[in-house]
């Protein structure tokens, strides 16, 4: 490389022009990686903004005549003007990127709007409906929109504050399963792989900026298909992270791939930044088992077999057991009978005695002597299992000497007792703790089971392809955000909406005020696209939007989770079987609102007329709590529960000292031009309200912080 840098001095010196020129191309070429990942950065996608209205210079489609089951016309113009010459408005367009100029008049309603990534967005948030049962809870909020621009939103409101984000970005298989400009990329483009990286690089970056960078974590889902090219890039996007990747069992059964091994697992990579800490907890991840069953403490069996159980080598641990007859459990304990001695030939009344097991001639014993066996009887440390008088069958439990130490220590905690007086235990949070294994297999993570079929229960007449199991997506969580009970958890490919269903589990779990943002589009299904047209619909009708994933499925499946109904307002049927079991008709005490992104203009938000659909932004940058202030107040200043607006900068004095006032004020939004009088109202507030100048704060972050 030096002697190359030599050689382009030399060429510069004698021609300064090519020196440049090929000066310019070595640094592109340098800049390649000499290893790891390349992949062409495709032009960027653009998005359709069904409904958005058509606004001059806007970018915009031609739609296909209603009934139609055409894509119809794909090319770009732009809007340069209107004509209201005929009864129904026009816009006058212009070809983009033709070989000529060309100029047509088309009906406003034929338009579809489409947003480049190139281009600066200034997004807005209109709320669609909400569900309120958490009360003074932070709310879960899910943005239906692209996720690039939704993401770009969230640069405002929580740059640096996420604490976890979970993805299940598209799998890149070829089938229909995702778009990159308006095409579905099948498996025969050659640049399949190149268009995903692409399509991932730009929504990673902009996930880097709204990680904290103290500590926290991307946990991001795929298979086989993209699997080395996904963690490639993360190593790239995120240098300083620490990241692993874990194999998880998803379908036991398998899925047959021709000639193929049948594909039972799927990947997830764990990119932790910062000083984030990996909470362990009562599973290793790989041994197959029931929550249930680990929760409750094992018991010891009070036989002993073996070699070192024999009757010979414990003579006092030889004696009967008197257990009632009608199998209520244990009548009292008899007295040890040595070797030789008769066995004793009364028995208390209304039981049966049990002896210790015999095989193949051997006697064994028990674990203990008749004394300490009474003695734990009276704590409660014994137990029967299930009896069967008919077999002489009556196993018998207790708990050992160290188990008993570890009630008195708190590691076990009594949580009742049974019938029979034997306690109820179970491990106290983290006494169990072991390090996760790299393999997981667990029979809560099958996608099928409880995925599939849990959605099914939730939405009975709703069909959502491949969800995740919710019981999956919150054990990933939770090694990050147990500790975090006020966590700030986003899922830009939100899809059904599994992760916020999950937040909500880990809130009931210990009290936990975590929130979650989902984002998602409202993509309509491929297979609906030819019978909707047929129908004579096109995207932006309201009998075409209501099938999109947004309204039809993350929506509904979020209120359902809250409410404990069905979208037809039935209880849900079925229970929650892992971690902590409750019926699902039970719901959650927690609050959703949801949100369509919306684009501004500049001038319309620096001039006070988009504030509504701005709002929102400012309410989520405060935390999302409680109150919202929807509309410019009219004395000039107005307190939310977690922040303040003011408007009228004459009236500062009584606006800073309200906000002094109440603690739980944290930032005051301050609209002014006049950078002089922002200061001098910054100076009255106390320090820990952050004072954000409107609207410059938000135009700024959008003109500049985007790195186009």
């Amino acid at each position: 490389m030096s002697r190359l840098t030599d050689l382009l001095a030399q060429a510069k010196a004698k021609d300064p022009a090519l020196g440049r020129e090929l000066e310019r191309e070595f640094k592109v070429l340098s800049s390649r990686r000499s290893f790891g990942l390349n992949f062409e950065r495709h032009r960027p996608e653009n998005v359709e903004l069904p409904g958005r209205p058509v606004r001059k210079g806007d970018k915009v489609r031609v739609l296909p005549p209603r009934g139609s089951k055409s894509k119809g016309d794909q090319r770009l113009w732009k809007v340069v003007g209107f004509d209201n010459a005929n009864s129904k408005k026009e816009a006058v367009l212009e070809l983009l990127d033709g070989a000529e100029s060309e100029q047509t008049q088309v009906l406003l309603d034929d338009l579809l709007v489409v947003a480049d990534f190139k281009d600066y967005i200034y997004p807005g948030l209109v709320s669609t409906g909400k569900v309120s049962r958490g009360g003074d809870k932070p709310f879960h909020t899910v943005i239906n929109g692209e996720n690039f621009h939704a993401l770009e939103a969230l640069t405002f409101t929580h740059r640096g504050k996420i604490d976890a984000i979970y993805i299940d970005p598209p799998y890149n298989t070829g089938a229909k399963d995702w778009k990159y400009n308006n095409d579905y990329v099948e498996s025969e483009d050659l640049y399949r792989h190149s268009k995903w990286l692409a399509f991932m690089e730009r929504r990673l970056k902009i996930a880097a900026d709204l990680l904290n960078p103290t500590g926290s974590v991307l946990i991001a889902t795929i298979d086989e298909k993209e699997y080395l090219r996904l963690g490639l890039l993360l190593e790239q996007t995120f240098p300083d992270a620490e990241i692993q990747m874990v194999s998880s069992v998803i379908n036991p059964k398998g899925t047959a791939r021709g000639n193929e091994f049948a594909r039972v697992d799927e990947y997830i990579f764990f990119v932790k930044i910062g000083n984030v800490q990996l909470t362990r907890w009562n599973w290793d991840m790989l041994t197959e088992r029931d929550y249930a069953l680990d929760e409750e403490v094992r018991w010891r069996g009070l036989a002993r077999t073996g070699r070192k159980g024999l009757r010979a080598h414990n003579p006092g641990s030889w004696y009967p057991i008197y257990v009632n007859e009608d199998g209520s459990g244990i009548h009292s304990v008899g007295d040890t009978v040595l070797v030789g001695k008769p066995e004793p030939s009364e028995i208390p009344e209304g039981t049966v005695a049990i002896w210790p097991p015999a095989s193949n001639g051997q006697q064994y014993s028990w674990s203990v002597v008749p004394e300490t066996l009474r003695s734990l009887m009276k704590k409660g440390a014994v137990r029967t299992g299930k009896i069967d008088l008919r077999k002489n069958s009556v196993p018998i439990y207790y708990l050992s000497f160290n188990q008993l130490a570890a009630i008195d220590e708190g590691r076990l905690k009594v949580v009742g007792t049974s019938e029979d007086g034997s306690l109820d235990l179970r491990y106290a949070d983290g006494a169990r703790s072991a390090a996760p294994r790299t393999v997981w297999n667990m029979t809560s993570h099958d996608a099928g089971s409880h995925g599939t079929s849990l959605l099914r229960a939730l939405m009975p007449d709703r069909r959502f392809p491949f969800p995740k199991s919710l019981y999956a997506v919150e054990d990933a969580l939770r090694f990050f955000v147990k500790s975090k009970p006020e966590a700030v958890i986003l899922d830009f490919f939100a899809g059904s909406g599994t992760t916020a269903h999950a937040v909500m589990r880990l809130n009931r779990q210990d009290g936990g005020r975590r929130q979650c943002i989902s984002v998602t589009n409202n993509e309509v299904a491929a297979d609906e696209h030819a019978t909707l047209r047929t129908a004579g619909l096109r995207p932006g009708d309201r009998d075409w939007e209501k099938w999109g994933i947004c309204e039809y499925i993350t929506k509904p499946r979020i209120a359902a989770a809250v409410t404990g109904k069905t979208p037809d307002g039935t209880d849900i049927d079925g229970d929650y079987n892992f971690a902590d079991k409750f019926p699902m008709s039970v719901g959650f005490q927690e609050n959703a609102e949801f949100f369509t992104l919306t684009y501004e203009t500049p001038i319309s938000v620096s001039h006070n007329r988009a504030f509504s659909r701005i709002a929102p932004l400012l309410w989520m940058r405060a935390g999302s709590e409680g109150r919202r202030i929807d509309a410019l107040p009219a004395t000039g200043w107005e307190l939310g529960d977690t922040y303040g607006l003011l408007t009228d900068l004459d009236k500062a004095a009584a606006f800073c000292g309200a906000a002094a006032a109440e603690t739980e004020i944290r930032i005051a939004y301050i609209v002014t031009d006049d950078d002089r009088r922002f200061q001098a109202v910054t100076r009255h507030l106390p320090s820990h309200i952050e004072p954000v100048r409107l609207y410059e704060s938000y135009l700024t972050n959008f003109r500049f912080s985007m790195g186009r």
